[in-house]
């Protein structure tokens, strides 16, 4: 547990084992949640407990959350005490034993795994919990069903297209956990399918996917009353996948609004075969379990039944004297009936005992396994089988690398083809799905989009994408790519790991920006429109150098011999691609060879420093640096003052002189800025900035100066 909140805890025991302290509910039911949270159970039922008995009438919100605690903590037989005293307040919603409900499924599952394997050793009785907890793969995370018409949203999340324009989900803000965005900021109507990921889901999952959208055309059709056609498509689906709980259910129902009661509970009888200890069917059962206080008795002949999987006919069978009596309640029997007087099955009087059947289809389907446990077990001895079955589910996931959640992708149907990029046809890296629904390589899409803002294969405009620059990694087909072709994305990240360090080498093939003059700690401030210079801007950024040469043109060789490094300091984009770049000089070099990469320039260098001197030569040069530097002032100062403003506004203030003129390589930066301010062609500058003794620059900025002084007019 936490150290600080252990201490916050220890403080208000204390409290509470003092009479005279004053006890504060909502702080103390504060310190209940903090100990719920690290696990301290036992104590958060004690704090439960006193603040129960302090009140004057129960509450039956303490007594669910002192239960829920109760069950968490393994204290079974209590817990169903204190959910019984909550049931006599009010009656329990299922969704109020969801705790409770899924304690019981784990621990027996748990138990019984080994008995419940199949021939090649795994227990699919684990897969139980993964509708709420672990989603499969391509289960859309709204629907909880197979994925159909995949859209990728530019949070890099996918989902059913029909879950994403449906009203309602607009207005979800679960869509990103790490943006927590809503779902209307995208604009939905123009969102495209997948085209990756739905090929995918139907070359591998073909029976599901065929069977979801009979399903769904069958829901629309139920929508408009057309019964007969809607059951047609609920068959259709049901016999292309038979084991799809969900898809069961919902026929159930359609059964029932038909008054196919019997065809109801065959489809029932399927679920508890599939899944008998499904939540979802307990929760209801187990609501109806707590209407009165026979509680123990209502149990026992589920505790007594030798077999796991329970049919509906026998289970409320079992149940029959839990449930309450029509008319029992004031407008119970209205509640608890189909509204069929003609139902002539022999389970009629009981299922007319089950409560809302019409609007949940499987309240008539409960189930409940054997319990090895009995409820009045000692509840020291139970222990809570979360530890032991993500031990199962770990080494269940390494028996089946295949394995899709509870779905089964065969290494047959296994090729990298699906996965190569249409761009640079190599394995998909840092995949990413534009709006009109193609993915492609991250770098792969980004350079496209330096040279035109369409879509490589659709040609759709994505002006509005690249003005956003949400390129947000497709995490479906990562997780893809991980799970299935771990292998190939290893190579093909260390492939891309060597491009980026042989981009990020400032000696061996320099980007190089063919364009002005600069000089170093002078800024450099660059607009950048070419597509090659975009690539180029941008892959400095990538490797994290920030950093290219700058160079003028040569009509020989492409660029001169000598430049200046740049970095950058900030970059502006605008929608349309382009960009303005705030750059400052910071050193010099020599090109020793030229190149080009991908449309730009490139060179091999070598930095220039300039040459240092000592005794006599030290105090030569000190002379010379003051007496340029006064003469450079002076200069300045006889500008017009609206020639001084615009020189400052561009390059700064004059810098200051440095005491020791040979601290810098590249020499002081007040002979920098003179340079960069001074009337002077770029060819004379390229000259000046090649030279490596500070001496030799002095005396042709001198020079320069005493020109510029006799040709100012007066």
């Amino acid at each position: 547990m936490d150290p600080g909140i252990k201490n916050h805890i220890d403080h208000y025991v204390h409290d509470l084992s003092n009479p005279s302290a004053p006890v504060l509910c909502e702080e103390m039911l504060s310190v209940a949640d903090e100990a719920c949270s690290a696990g301290d159970f036992d104590l958060a039922v004690e704090i439960y407990s006193s603040q129960i008995a302090e009140l004057q009438h129960t509450d039956r919100g303490l007594c669910l959350r002192k239960a829920d605690a109760l069950a968490r903590g393994g204290r079974i037989a209590e817990a169903l005490d204190s959910y019984c005293i909550a049931a006599n307040l009010q009656k329990l919603r299922p969704d109020e034993l969801r705790i409770l409900v899924d304690i019981i499924a784990q621990t027996i599952c748990a138990k019984e795994q080994c008995k419940c394997s199949n021939s090649e050793g795994r227990c699919f009785e684990s897969d139980e919990f993964e509708e709420e907890q672990n989603l499969d793969l391509f289960s859309c995370p709204i629907c909880k069903c197979l994925l159909t018409d995949p859209t990728t949203l530019v949070c890099g999340h996918t989902f059913c297209k029909r879950c994403v324009k449906d009203d309602v989900v607009k207005e979800c803000k679960s869509c990103c956990l790490k943006t927590n965005k809503s779902l209307r900021v995208f604009n939905v109507d123009e969102l495209r399918v997948n085209v990756i990921v739905s090929g995918l889901i139907t070359k591998w999952f073909d029976s599901e996917s065929k069977a979801r959208r009979c399903w769904l055309e069958g829901e629309t059709l139920w929508k408009k009353n057309d019964l007969a056609n809607a059951i047609q498509k609920f068959n259709k689906a049901v016999e292309q996948a038979p084991s799809i709980c969900r898809l069961l259910a919902r026929r159930a129902e359609l059964h029932m609004e038909m008054k196919n009661f019997s065809q109801a509970i065959l489809d029932g009888d399927a679920m508890c075969q599939l899944r008998p200890r499904w939540p979802k069917i307990l929760s209801d059962m187990f609501s109806l379990v707590f209407v009165n206080d026979g509680l123990a008795e209502s149990l026992q002949p589920l505790l007594a039944c030798p077999s796991p999987r329970i049919k509906p006919s026998s289970l409320l069978s079992s149940l029959h004297t839990s449930l309450p009596r029509d008319g029992a309640r004031a407008g119970s029997s209205k509640e608890l009936t189909f509204g069929c007087s003609k139902f002539k099955d022999g389970s009629s009087s009981l299922l007319k005992r089950t409560e809302n059947v019409v609007n949940s289809g499987l309240s008539s389907l409960p189930v409940l396994p054997v319990l090895k446990r009995k409820w009045t077990e000692d509840a020291k001895a139970f222990e809570p089988p979360s530890k032991q079955l993500k031990e199962d589910e770990a080494s269940s996931s390494k028996l089946f690398p295949t394995l899709c959640g509870g779905r089964q992708v065969l290494s047959q149907i296994l090729d990298s083809a699906d996965f190569e990029c249409s761009l640079c046809m190599r394995l998909y890296y840092e995949p990413v799905t534009t709006p009109c629904g193609h993915t492609f390589c991250l770098k792969c899409l980004e350079r496209c989009l330096d040279h035109n803002p369409n879509c490589p294969l659709c040609k759709e405009n994505l002006s509005e994408y690249l003005a956003t620059r949400a390129y947000n990694i497709t995490l479906l087909m990562e997780e893809v790519l991980q799970r299935y072709l771990c292998e190939e994305l290893a190579e093909r990240r260390i492939l891309h790991e060597e491009e980026m360090k042989e981009l990020s080498n400032l000696n061996l093939e320099v980007p190089i920006f063919v364009c002005t003059m600069a000089f170093p700690t002078i800024p450099c401030p660059l607009h950048v429109f070419e597509p090659r210079y975009r690539l180029m801007i941008r892959r400095s950024m990538e490797t994290g150098t920030k950093q290219f040469g700058m160079c003028i043109a040569d009509e020989l060789k492409g660029f001169a011999d000598h430049g200046c490094m740049l970095e950058v300091r900030d970059v502006k984009f605008f929608p349309d691609g382009r960009s303005v770049v705030d750059t400052i000089g910071i050193a010099r070099f020599k090109v020793l060879s030229h190149g080009q990469r991908d449309g730009y320039h490139t060179a091999k260098i070598e930095y220039l420093e300039d040459m240092k001197v000592e005794g006599e030569e030290l105090t030569e040069l000190l002379k010379l640096h003051e007496s340029v530097y006064d003469q450079a002032t002076a200069w300045f100062t006889s500008l017009k003052d609206d020639m001084k403003n615009q020189i400052i506004s561009h390059f700064g203030q004059l810098p200051v002189k440095d005491f020791d003129p040979q601290v810098n390589p590249s020499g002081p930066a007040w002979c920098w800025w003179l340079l960069a301010v001074l009337p002077l062609e770029n060819r004379a500058q390229l000259t000046i900035l090649a030279m490596n003794a500070l001496k030799d620059r002095l005396i042709a900025i001198r020079r320069v100066l005493i020109f510029v002084t006799r040709k100012r007019p007066r």
